[in-house]
């Protein structure tokens, strides 16, 4: 599967000011470059250089069965050697949680840890190939353990809910992303 890319505009926060008895509305708008990674793709390892955030989907609804491998993902994310240098910070972002039988992101969050934990004492005793470990040597894993920030969100693409996707790409998107890219396509 191929990454899918599109160009988005995100508001920010807009406030009302009076002038001459008359309002307007005062805001900025940022173009933000999206490219939508397909889980496991070679791709993902050409374009990490060029992030300014990651934003790890992980699915509310159909999340256990699923635990493991994409733990293992967000682990090799965590631990690539860009991510880590450049503090690329990462959402996790828990979508389909308007559903009523969806886990929280609370629940994902604690059992990615504790694969992540499974990951981290097994590939450590294996062989220390990775230039970058998770966590803090003789505590369990936490994601405030990590060298760059991750933020854990709720999302539903369905209904629309996506405040705390956008503010969370608000806050760390840089535009220079999209000056880079211009100038490499």
């Amino acid at each position: 599967m191929e990454p899918n890319e599109s160009t988005s505009v995100l508001h920010t926060k807009i406030t009302m000011v009076e002038k001459d008895r008359h309002f307007e509305w005062i805001g900025k708008t940022k173009p933000v470059h999206l490219l939508d990674v397909p889980g496991h793709s070679p791709k993902l390892e050409e374009y990490l250089p060029l992030a300014t955030t990651l934003v790890f989907v992980a699915d509310a609804m159909d999340f256990l069965p699923n635990c493991r491998a994409a733990s293992e993902y967000l682990y090799d994310i965590l631990t690539n050697a860009g991510v880590v240098t450049n503090k690329i910070p990462v959402l996790l972002c828990c979508n389909k949680t308007d559903k009523v039988t969806a886990y929280t992101k609370d629940f994902i969050s604690k059992q990615m840890e504790k694969q992540i934990e499974k990951l981290r004492v097994s590939r450590s005793a294996i062989s220390s190939a990775n230039d970058f470990t998770l966590g803090i040597e003789g505590e369990v894993f936490s994601f405030s353990h990590c060298h760059n920030k991750v933020t854990v969100a709720e999302t539903s693409g369905l209904t629309g809910e996506t405040d705390q996707l956008q503010e969370f790409i608000r806050e760390h998107a840089r535009t220079k992303m999209c000056e880079h890219l211009k100038e490499h396509t």
